[in-house]
């Protein structure tokens, strides 16, 4: 594998690669990867400092000499280009990727930039905060009056990079084992963490707003509270978890209180009902709560320094992190989550030198196994592929629409009494009367381009019923709480023995060991749990949130990864085998370069908003209109003269004491006026375009509606409007890449309750049109959603994180 360019999502790809033992030769320029120059700086002996992102990002790979002669001589026995390079870049060095498809035919490209090859922004400049405000990231996030926040650096690449894992190691192994070149926007892969708003927003027909620091439509609390000591994670969405919350905090009247009895209520009275509970966690530590949490099956968890991160023996036991050495020194950094049973990741290794291998491909300990090349027709990467998914809520029907989007035929399975929970969690009877439930924009989004089928797993038929498809299946998934399908009979030594050659996905919050086994969670319970929130916001609030449930597309991202590498494995062995993916491990990655600073540093920098520490100026601009916002992001000197260009200030470019990075950091309030003074004369959306013409970084803080008629996204045909029985003509996002066989399959609708259940049962299960109506007559499958009150008592219980 050859990685070129210097976006880190690159480099997250290709070390994700590494983490499985394939070679990775990374290229770098003389001067060496300009990532190695970015604060934060960790000590690497000898007085040198390189960066903590780089160093999280490059373990277990080589380094050489980028050149012209190097690539012409690696390309032509690749298995994958990783490519960054702008097309200059591309230009210089001779990379010309359709000559490519004839020199290596079974060459896999992955292009990467940050808005693609065409549209309106394809020639902006782009950064990772730039990116993350177009897409929708950071306009919800912040203090209600503004600006919004977000954190300076690292998410969209991090998001682009396990994004292009998934399209890159999903091409390697196609049927036909052709190369093909995948486009690999960052701009669209961010998306993928604001479609749940955008297709909410849709729904309802309004414009999100900012709600305060840790406050996110529509549910309260969620939100992180100071303690005796230490801080905790609180996130409360159903009734029941309400009442008990209310109990634990000896506030049991609000419990009770009609009014708050929904969590959209209990937002709309957020300040007076913060005002009545949140003192009570003075009075107990963040441990305390969280054992006392922990007995009452609540989402509340501690919320952890970087420092206290580390120093967790939880995880510590678990070997979440691993030792890298980077030159003299070393540290600590997250482990590959990717847990795989019998084909693990690397544990430890180094960070290479710049440029100091040579370029050429190591020798192999054992021949490689050569698929023929198919000279038909290519196929989807992943057509014949079957997977049964069980999952529920985002995280895991996030990673099966991956699959399905890639060609994979997905069946999922919910039962008439419980379907997936993400169709909502409102019980009233207009609800199922009217199947309101199939109109939820959350699952419409997140379950397209699957076979949705309904087994009562409680039953003796349905538990039999779903072993049956598992025999004719490559992968299961499910994200019950720990415990669930053991109580079923479906663990994967049963699973097991209807497939020996099964691959089953379990991926619970916090792993199916240990004390913290039963803890319930949410996608925002993972956030809080990750570390990641002690180095978000600005210094003067809590430790803040930067999403409304972060943890789970991380999860769902991690997961597809796990499954993929999974299958790579039995394509050549025909073995399956278990995956146990800890969903907060898999956050913690998101934190990785403040965990690697404070390991080798012994601190992190203290938070700073949407400051950077390497750039400056950096940060969000009031515009012309109503809590209009624009981030601009300096990211070297000649960009900063640019910008004073741009706004009218010749005094600032010619005052020497800002020509550097440190000396614009030291004037921030001076620069700050100046770029206001001209932003609050624009719209944000002529400010970007001004400024991007100029060759300066910045973005629009979208809100996630405004994606819908974003001109960008509109140029590329992003949105795709499918019809829905019952919900009719609806937006839906395009996935993140882009073939160059054309060979992934168009976007289907969401399933209603029960949809495939003949065509299932039928074509893959062989039942006669009786059998199907008995099980129909039994309730073991319907098409409607069974009211609470009549629903039988279950033989296990647990709700999927």
């Amino acid at each position: 594998m050859l990685e070129i360019g210097d976006l880190p999502a690159g480099a997250l790809c290709a070390r994700m690669f590494a983490d499985f033992d394939a070679d990775v030769l990374k290229l770098e320029p003389s001067a060496g990867d300009p990532a190695r120059r970015v604060a934060p700086l960790i000590d690497i002996g000898e007085g040198v400092g390189e960066g903590a992102f780089f160093s999280f990002l490059n373990a277990r790979k080589r380094s050489a000499l980028l050149s012209r002669e190097a690539l012409a001589s690696l390309l032509v026995e690749a298995d994958v280009l990783i490519d960054s390079l702008s097309p200059a870049e591309r230009l210089e060095l001779g990379v010309d990727h359709a000559a490519l498809a004839t020199s290596n035919p079974r060459l896999v490209v992955a292009a990467m930039s940050w808005f693609g090859d065409d549209g309106p922004y394809s020639d902006f400049c782009g950064s990772d905060a730039v990116c993350r405000a177009l897409a929708g990231g950071t306009q919800l996030v912040g203090s209600a009056e503004g600006p919004p926040t977000a954190l300076y650096d690292y998410q969209a690449g991090l998001v682009g990079g396990l994004t292009a894992f998934i399209a890159t190691l999903s091409s390697v192994q196609a049927p036909s084992r052709r190369g093909r070149r995948l486009e690999l926007p960052l701009f669209d892969a961010a998306i993928a963490l604001a479609d749940y708003n955008v297709a909410l927003s849709w729904a309802t027909n309004g414009l999100d707003e900012r709600w305060g620091v840790n406050r996110f439509s529509p549910n309260f609390p969620l939100g992180i509270y100071r303690c005796k000591s230490g801080w905790v994670g609180v996130t409360v969405v159903t009734p029941v978890q309400w009442r008990n919350f209310c109990s634990l905090l000896g506030v049991e009247d609000l419990g009770r209180d009609a009014r708050f009895v929904e969590r959209t209520g209990r937002l709309q009275f957020a300040d007076e009902l913060e005002a009545r509970f949140a003192s009570r966690f003075l009075e107990k530590t963040a441990e305390e709560w969280f054992s006392l949490a922990l007995q009452k099956m609540l989402p509340l968890v501690v919320v952890p320094s970087v420092e206290e991160l580390l120093d967790t023996p939880e995880h510590r036991r678990r070997k979440v992190f691993e030792t890298i050495r980077h030159g003299s020194r070393t540290h600590e950094q997250p482990a590959s989550p990717l847990r795989l049973q019998d084909t693990p990741p690397l544990h430890g290794g180094s960070v290479p030198v710049a440029c100091t291998d040579e370029a050429r491909w190591r020798e192999f300990s054992e021949s490689r196994a050569e698929v023929p090349l198919d000279h038909g027709d290519p196929s989807a990467p992943l057509n014949g592929i079957r997977v049964v998914d069980l999952s529920m809520g985002w995280a895991g029907p996030l990673a099966t629409r991956h699959f399905a989007e890639l060609g994979a035929d997905v069946v999922k399975v919910e039962a008439c009494q419980y379907p997936d929970w993400w169709r909502g969690v409102d019980d009233r009877a207009i609800v199922f009367e009217q199947r309101l439930y199939e109109k939820s924009p959350y699952f419409n989004v997140l379950s397209r381009s699957k076979r949705g089928i309904t087994l009562d797993l409680t039953t003796e038929e349905g538990r039999r019923l779903v072993k049956e498809l598992v025999k004719d299946a490559d992968v299961v998934i499910d994200n019950y709480s720990a415990g669930v399908l053991s109580k079923l009979g479906l663990e994967y030594a049963d699973l097991k023995q209807a497939n020996p050659e099964i691959i089953m996905l379990s991926m619970p919050a916090f792993g199916t060991d240990g004390p913290w086994r039963e803890c319930r969670a949410y996608g925002s319970t993972l956030e809080q749990a990750s570390g990641l929130p002690t180095v978000a916001g600005r210094a003067e609030d809590p430790p803040s949130m930067v999403h409304i449930a972060y943890g789970d597309p991380i999860g769902g991202l991690h997961a597809a990864s796990a499954m993929l590498v999974a299958l790579y494995h039995k394509q050549r062995t025909g073995r399956g085998q278990r995956i146990i993916l800890s969903q907060v491990e898999c956050m913690m990655s998101m934190a990785g370069p403040w965990i690697v600073e404070q390991s080798a540093n012994g601190h992190v920098a203290a938070r700073m908003g949407a400051r950077h520490p390497h750039h400056a100026p950096h940060g969000f601009y009031r515009c012309m209109g109503k809590d209009e916002w624009l981030l601009v992001a300096v990211t070297d000197d000649a960009k900063w003269l640019r910008l004073c260009e741009m706004i009218g200030r010749p005094d600032l470019a010619s005052d020497s004491a800002l020509a550097t990075p440190a000396g614009r950091r030291g004037a921030l309030p001076r620069i700050d006026d100046a770029i206001t003074a001209w932003t609050t004369t624009r719209t944000p959306q002529i400010a970007m375009e001004e400024l991007q013409r100029a060759g300066v970084p910045a973005g629009v803080s979208r809100r996630p509606l405004e994606l819908l008629n974003d001109p960008h996204l509109k140029a590329r045909g992003f949105w795709q409007w499918i019809d829905r029985e019952l919900v009719g003509p609806h937006p839906q996002p395009s996935p993140p890449y882009r073939d160059s066989l054309e060979t992934l399959p168009p976007l289907r609708p969401a399933p209603t309750l029960g949809q495939f259940n003949n065509e299932v049962l039928s074509d893959l299960l062989g039942l006669e049109k009786t059998g199907i109506d008995a099980l129909r007559e039994a309730g073991v499958i319907g098409d409607r959603a069974v009211r609470p009150e009549f629903r039988k008592s279950r033989a296990a219980s647990g709700r999927s994180t």
